[in-house]
């Protein structure tokens, strides 16, 4: 279906009729019209963009790549460039203009008016990854001594080119966010009223240097549409928006189950990935897991004379491994997301702790029970299927013990703690598990 939309496209460019094509275009989002557009010659999406208007333009443009936004934005006339770039939002430009090389950044940055260039610069120096590199400063902003009427006028002016139009910022004399109010309050307040007397001063915001994360995990704990950014004392430089922190948390969310699969995060998307940029995110940690794992085989090195003397053991270390690997992956997981949300923090750390502690003690029992029908079922004697289920027991408890502690530790120290999840809990339980499977195989087997 896709190509037939992509052929038709193709047709009304070549015939260059402007009515058709905005018929055409009138019947898609713009995020389908950008797939489509990506798909064609060059030559072709540069004579697309020249025939839209300039607002659908900027918008389609918006969900492209910012490779491809400057390969086209460079290649049409200076005129149209200005105009397009004017109408992108500031967030957009600022990856775009990261994203190229800084000559042609400051090719574009010369379309901009002065003042939007230096908001943009502002944006650009601060920290990836958050609240003010994502600012957007399109948004509505009133002062505090303004009357409604005044405010309604300055959403005629200006409200085209705000990104949402249902809240305006209140400010003081030096730009300092005071308060929020609603366009709805604006409206229904009587002709006359002073902003100060209707707005809300006790505005949720975060700071410049607020991880983009912690951000949307705020912008979601409030079920806001946007959420003001706040730079020293207070001042005001733009507003995230639910759309942009929905893409972090999608990006985020991305990141933690490569992370959680043993392997470094892409930088793009799968298929813009070479073979050799998949083989160095993942050959690091496959070689330290790699090494982590070596200890295991001399576990059982240590233990050669055990299991000599009790081969029926050997039948039962794949199954008991991997039932702590397991248990551990699983708590992990949980965790890994719960501190990522914020449900759970460093000070929780021994309720978290009894919490698994409690749970693997049954899931223990379970797993253990099961591994004794297991055993029966194999022919082992009564002595060696009380080893198995007991043991069973022990490295789930131990397992759940381990993977509660790990992550609370490191994210306290700062350290991601998907980076540990998954593949390395399974490596460290593998062995202990292990010692603690022929440890109590000695004990109870007297060897």
């Amino acid at each position: 279906m896709e190509q037939n939309m992509i052929q038709e496209m193709k047709t009304i460019l070549l015939e260059k009729n402007q009515e058709l094509l905005n018929d055409f275009v009138s019947h898609f989002q713009h995020f389908d019209i950008a797939a489509m557009l990506s798909e064609l010659e060059r030559e072709e999406q540069l004579l697309f963009i020249s025939l839209v208007p300039i607002p659908v333009g900027a918008e389609i443009l918006e969900y492209l790549e910012p490779e491809l936004q400057y390969k086209i934005l460079h290649r049409i006339k200076d005129h149209l460039t200005s105009e397009i770039l004017n109408e992108m939002s500031s967030d957009t430009i600022v990856n775009l203009f990261l994203a190229i090389h800084p000559n042609q950044a400051k090719k574009l940055m010369g379309f901009l008016p002065d003042d939007y260039r230096e908001k943009i610069n502002t944006l650009m120096n601060y920290k990836p990854n958050t609240a003010g590199r994502l600012a957007n400063v399109d948004y509505i902003a009133v002062r505090i001594n303004w009357t409604v009427d005044q405010a309604l006028q300055h959403i005629r002016k200006v409200g085209n080119e705000a990104e949402i139009v249902s809240y305006l910022y209140v400010l003081g004399g030096r730009g300092e966010l005071v308060g929020v109010v609603s366009l709805k309050e604006i409206i229904l307040a009587k002709t006359g009223t002073i902003l100060e007397e209707i707005v809300q001063g006790d505005v949720i915001s975060v700071s410049v240097d607020v991880d983009q994360q912690e951000a949307a995990n705020i912008l979601s704990k409030y079920d806001l549409v946007a959420i003001p950014v706040v730079a020293h004392h207070h001042r005001m430089i733009g507003i995230l928006t639910v759309d942009d922190l929905i893409d972090v948390i999608h990006e985020e969310v991305t990141e933690d189950f490569q992370k959680l699969g043993g392997s470094q995060p892409l930088d793009e998307p799968y298929f813009k990935n070479s073979f050799w940029n998949l083989f160095r995110k993942r050959i690091g940690w496959l070689l330290i897991l790699f090494v982590a794992e070596a200890y295991t085989g001399s576990v059982l090195r240590h233990y050669e004379n055990t299991l000599s003397e009790q081969i029926a053991l050997a039948f039962f270390v794949p199954l008991l491994i991997g039932t702590g690997g397991n248990t551990g992956s699983q708590t992990v997981t949980t965790l890994v997301r719960a501190l990522a949300v914020g449900e759970i923090q460093f000070k929780d750390m021994f309720k978290v702790f009894r919490k698994e502690v409690t749970t693997g003690l049954f899931l223990g029992i379970s797993m253990g029970a099961f591994a004794l029908i297991r055993a029966f079922f194999l022919g082992v004697n009564m002595n060696t299927a009380l080893v198995v289920a007991i043991s069973a027991l022990f490295i789930v408890i131990w397992a759940s013990m381990v993977a509660a502690i790990l992550p609370m530790i490191l994210h306290k120290l700062k350290i991601d703690p998907a980076v540990v999840s998954g593949p390395f809990i399974t490596t460290l339980v593998d062995g202990t598990g292990l010692i603690i499977y022929f440890t109590m195989a000695k004990i109870i087997l007297h060897l």
